[in-house]
């Protein structure tokens, strides 16, 4: 009887850690589509681009959904010689920071003289993502969460000025070293529910937006000729609520602290 039990918990436990693994491939699939978006922006031109944005927006459904996955299936401690986090990072450099900025390159979103400070903004990147405090334990990253896919995106389809997108960038590099906290929707943080459901919302414009832009060859490179913006205007509500949120956040939190430390010193 004590054997046949003992079995039982065996194959329970191998199905157990086999079904873990699952979270760690799907969390893998970014990889593939980071392969795809490599190969769109490569090929260039309007519907390989149009293309590569696609497979941004499913890399981020993927990364929005893959942590909620393996904490429900335990895998911490299921799989502990296996680190998804060090994968997830890997991927997400790849679709948040060093293919985006590719892409804004190839698609000569910036003009010739200023491409160096894509160089900027992937070193700046690098940094934010090696950082042991990148992300608070309470739902937040710490300085800009390098969100350069949505940037990339935003220059590209609202076609905005070489020396306007070249001074964004060089804004949000620099505040990639500012202590400042953005809301991390998936881990809970402030107003989470509403975040996740606007952007929920914001996805389903993006992907519209993206399968309303013409298929034909850039006209002069980062012209989408005949395309109509406003669409791409009102999707701006939900960077412009996470910003808002974020920074209100940040403002209260850099208060409180300021608060505590004059009574620390009144203290003593």
């Amino acid at each position: 009887m004590n054997d046949g039990r003992t079995n039982h918990d065996s194959s329970d436990s191998i199905g157990r850690r086999l079904l873990a693994w699952t979270a760690h491939l799907y969390t893998a699939i970014g990889l593939v589509l980071a392969a795809g978006m490599g190969v769109c922006i490569v090929e260039g031109g309007a519907e390989a681009i149009r293309w590569a944005f696609m497979l941004m927006v499913a890399a981020c459904l993927v990364d929005a959904t893959d942590g909620s996955y393996a904490r429900r299936l335990h895998v911490k401690e299921l799989l502990p010689h296996f680190d998804g986090a060090k994968l997830d990072d890997l991927i997400d450099f790849l679709t948040f920071t060093s293919l985006p900025l590719a892409l804004v390159w190839r698609a000569e979103l910036l003009p010739p003289e200023w491409e160096w400070l894509l160089v900027v903004a992937l070193l700046a990147s690098a940094y934010g993502f090696c950082q042991v405090p990148a992300k608070t334990t309470d739902g937040y990253f710490v300085g800009f969460p390098s969100y350069w896919n949505i940037v990339a995106f935003y220059l590209y389809v609202l076609q905005v000025p070489g020396t306007v997108a070249a001074a964004g960038v060089t804004v949000l590099a620099l505040l990639t070293f500012v202590p400042s906290y953005y809301v991390y929707p998936s881990r809970g943080a402030t107003l989470s529910k509403t975040t996740n459901f606007l952007g929920g919302v914001w996805v389903v414009l993006l992907v519209w937006i993206l399968w309303d832009l013409p298929r034909e060859e850039l006209s002069g490179g980062a012209t989408v000729p005949g395309y109509d913006r406003t669409l791409a205007f009102v999707s701006l509500f939900y960077p412009a609520y996470y910003v808002v949120i974020s920074w209100g956040i940040t403002i209260n939190r850099w208060y409180r602290a300021r608060q505590a430390r004059r009574l620390g010193r009144s203290g003593t």
